[in-house]
């Protein structure tokens, strides 16, 4: 038995979401005439309660389709310094949109209207434009961390009364949403875009839908062409999205759930130095000195549990659709064998 715990990214397409896709209807999608898309990109839209949606291979072509149609050259971005748009995209507001980025040191990913109030440029010929702001939720490298729905309007509030635009980075969105028990139409409105991630916790093979006005989307349409994202008979992988927006965000709730059952069995084994708050299906951990994270991390993957050191002696595992009780069971068992 293999476990597999680096990212929510490694699922595979259950039984029945690959019924689904192999009875998809399909056409060109770049002529707009996929059915299977359209129906995905109408139906995230409603859910969040945006006017229209763009079908995207990938989250960050997303964010990156929608930071590029926020800005202009010479404009400045806000976002913490974790956030998965500045830290693991490659350099890609300067490379797409000729953009420079102003860093938060943010609370575990998360940034206060505060934050955004002090950090935007005087209007002169010396600072670059501030004019959008970039938050994530949940946030990656802040341990699965999110934000309540008030912190998210003041978020809101503050940018537009300040005149700047709001992207919501929204990779584990539906994380968030369980655990707070809100719909999604409450806070699609809150942002000028939306990315919305079905690859992870939806356990979708392929996709992101990037959510706006009517005028946002057909602007992100020429940008997808230029990025090189349109596709043609989709269809067969916007279908997965489709069945996993009806079966599969409430039981993120069960991932929440081993996640934290994971921290328990790891926290008593003596070789935690820390361990970030488990609030959704993102672990990370920092082990005592005298333990090394590669070195956990080498042993783990002989007994087939794979993870991550990333870096400060910290280790990151994330469950998904593919982790069982079963596996937690045995997962446990390794733990408890482990000889340093």
């Amino acid at each position: 038995m293999i476990i597999d715990l680096r990212s929510d990214t490694v699922t595979k397409p259950t039984p029945e979401m690959l019924q689904v896709m192999m009875n998809a209807k399909v056409g060109d999608d770049v002529f707009g005439e996929d059915p299977s898309i359209n129906e995905l990109e109408r139906m995230t839209a409603e859910l969040f309660g945006k006017e229209a949606g763009i079908y995207c291979p990938t989250g960050t072509m997303t964010n990156q389709i929608a930071i590029k149609n926020h800005t202009q050259p010479m404009d400045e971005v806000i976002v913490e310094r974790s956030n998965h748009v500045y830290y693991y995209e490659s350099g890609g507001i300067a490379y797409h949109s000729l953009s420079s980025v102003r860093l938060i040191n943010g609370d575990r990913g998360r940034i206060k209207p505060s934050d955004i109030e002090e950090n935007i440029n005087p209007d002169n010929i010396h600072h670059p434009k501030t004019k959008l702001v970039v938050i994530e939720n949940t946030a990656n490298r802040g341990g699965g961390s999110y934000y309540q729905l008030n912190e998210m309007k003041a978020l809101s509030d503050t940018a537009h009364k300040n005149n700047l635009k709001i992207h919501l980075d929204g990779a584990r969105i539906f994380n968030c949403l369980v655990e707070i028990n809100v719909a999604p139409n409450e806070i699609g409105p809150l942002f000028d875009s939306v990315s919305v991630c079905l690859s992870k916790g939806l356990g979708c093979p392929v996709g992101s839908v990037l959510l706006g006005n009517k005028d946002f989307i057909s602007s992100a349409r020429k940008y997808r062409k230029v990025f090189g994202g349109g596709m043609r008979q989709a269809g067969f992988l916007a279908s997965a999205g489709i069945y996993a927006l009806n079966n599969n965000i409430q039981r993120l709730k069960e991932d929440h759930k081993r996640a934290k059952s994971i921290s328990e069995i790891l926290l008593k084994t003596g070789w935690i130095e820390s361990f970030m708050p488990v609030d959704t299906n993102i672990l990370i951990f920092k082990l005592k000195p005298v333990y090394k994270a590669e070195i956990l991390v080498e042993k783990l993957k002989d007994n087939s549990v794979f993870c991550f050191a990333i870096g400060g002696n910290s280790i990151r595992m994330v469950t998904h659709l593919d982790f069982s009780d079963e596996m937690l069971n045995k997962f446990s068992d390794v733990i408890s064998k482990i000889n340093w």
